[in-house]
């Protein structure tokens, strides 16, 4: 039986799962969450179910946490436990494959600021999920702040859900970006509509965008009550003389996206400023796997549906199917790229965003590590990489094991911003789980005919 293990189903695992299927070859589509979509289309409750349809010999697994991803002769084991994070009686399964696609997606950035550990300072994507999902606004008086074009959905839907966006701050000049990238925005031109949606819906709510703007404290007792507002320079350095405050009763903040890199790393691939590095069928540096999506790099649903679509593709030909070359889907991936290679460009995170931290600005929310805390560990100690970083320092132990906080303290400490990517467990697992009997690995019997993973 051929098969091949999507993780993620979003719309790079989607695209791929129905890629693979669509050659004869059989899936296992593995999820986190209860429902097909992922976050993309998970936070839109209007989103269809017909565009989750599947041709025959798609299995869908969800609430499915991926714990490891383990390298075996000839192929992987992944291996899963099943069920709600918090049901004790959640079981576990072993899958072993010859073609593992990886398409487990992206979380919104924050960066830290005095006071962003108050309730009422929301990531944009949870923001922007309460809205879209459930109708609910994140507070009455709300500023959006960070940067990327993602601020904008995040703005009109706040505002469509009865809120009242007092600013949209933006960090970047990015009009001066994209003018460097001209074959990007040229490459970007579907999404114009989009974007003259999103602009038309915050002049219509008297929105103002102010760009090279950022919010750099929060204040308030129990919740957030004002922010402190400043102009940046090109470096993002607050501009001497420029605060202001804001009352708000809520902020939603977004500084980009960082890749779930985690089994991606378990499973050897190499990494590549922050990403997964590919080929040009979506394979990576490890023999059988395949990525997908915003771990290969930042671009839009649109861009990761094409590469889900090359990576099915090239999947289902490892596996011994006839595959044309899917041209139209690499034409695509690579006029996307163009694209997101002019968004990065827009709206890079600068250094100078360590000068909003004091001493005692919160560093890693779980285990309530301040910068102080965290740079002394830095100052006082040999600190070899992350594991000693995190035992001298706290940071990253707690219940996230670094997600949230990993990348910034990482540059905070001088170390690769991937370092917390690399952990041996990528889920929180209960000791029993770890400790009961291995469920026996579902392995397949795959052709000798089975191809290589490029077209030619």
């Amino acid at each position: 039986m051929n098969r091949v293990v999507v993780i993620g189903a979003g719309p790079a695992g989607l695209a791929a799962a129905r890629a693979a299927a669509a050659l004869g070859v059989e899936v296992v589509l593995v999820d986190a969450g209860p429902k097909l979509g992922g976050q993309y289309f998970r936070q839109d409750a209007l989103a269809s179910e017909d565009r989750f349809s599947f041709p025959g010999g798609v299995e869908h697994v969800p609430d499915a946490a991926v714990w490891a991803v383990e390298p075996i002769h000839g192929g992987h084991r992944v291996h899963l436990r099943i069920g709600a994070a918090d049901d004790p009686s959640r079981t576990g399964r072993v899958l072993e494959t010859r073609a593992l696609v990886l398409a487990t997606g992206a979380f919104d950035r924050v960066l830290p600021f005095p006071g962003w550990d108050l309730p009422g300072v929301f990531t944009a994507g949870g923001a922007q999920a309460m809205a879209k999902g459930q109708g609910v606004a994140a507070g009455d008086r709300v500023l959006v702040a960070g940067t990327g074009p993602f601020l904008l959905p995040v703005a009109s839907s706040l505002a469509a859900a009865g809120a009242r966006v007092v600013e949209v701050a933006e960090a970047n000049a990015a009009v001066t970006g994209w003018l460097s990238r001209p074959r990007g925005v040229f490459a970007g031109w579907p999404k114009l509509p989009e974007l003259a949606r999103h602009v038309s819906a915050l002049a219509r709510h008297r929105v103002p965008y102010r760009s090279r703007t950022a919010v750099v404290r929060a204040h308030g007792s129990e919740w957030v009550e004002s922010v402190t507002v400043a102009r940046l320079d090109r470096e993002w350095t607050p501009v001497p003389g420029s605060e202001r405050r804001v009352e708000v009763d809520a902020v939603a903040v977004g500084f980009g996206f960082t890749p779930q890199l985690e089994l991606a790393v378990a499973a050897r691939c190499r990494i590549e400023g922050g990403f997964v590095a590919v080929d040009a069928a979506q394979g990576t540096s490890a023999p059988g796997v395949f990525a997908a999506g915003e771990v290969t790099g930042i671009g839009g649903a649109d861009l990761a549906a094409s590469e889900g679509a090359v990576a099915g593709a090239a999947a289902a030909k490892r596996l011994g199917a006839v595959v044309d070359p899917p041209l139209g889907a690499m034409a695509r991936v690579r006029s996307g790229r163009r694209f997101a290679a002019a968004l990065e460009a827009a709206y890079p995170v600068r250094g100078g965003w360590t000068d909003w931290l004091r001493d005692d600005t919160i560093v890693c929310r779980c285990e309530e590590v301040d910068l102080r805390r965290l740079m002394s560990a830095v100052d006082e100690r040999d600190l070899g990489g992350v594991r000693s970083l995190k035992l001298a320092s706290g940071a990253g132990l707690g219940l996230c094991q670094g997600r949230v906080c990993g990348r910034n303290v990482a540059e905070l400490a001088g170390l690769d911003g991937t370092a917390f990517a690399r952990r041996r467990i990528a889920s929180p697992l209960r000791l029993g789980e770890l400790a009961e009997a291995e469920p026996e690995a579902e392995a397949v019997e795959v052709p000798d005919r089975a191809l290589g993973q490029d077209f030619g």
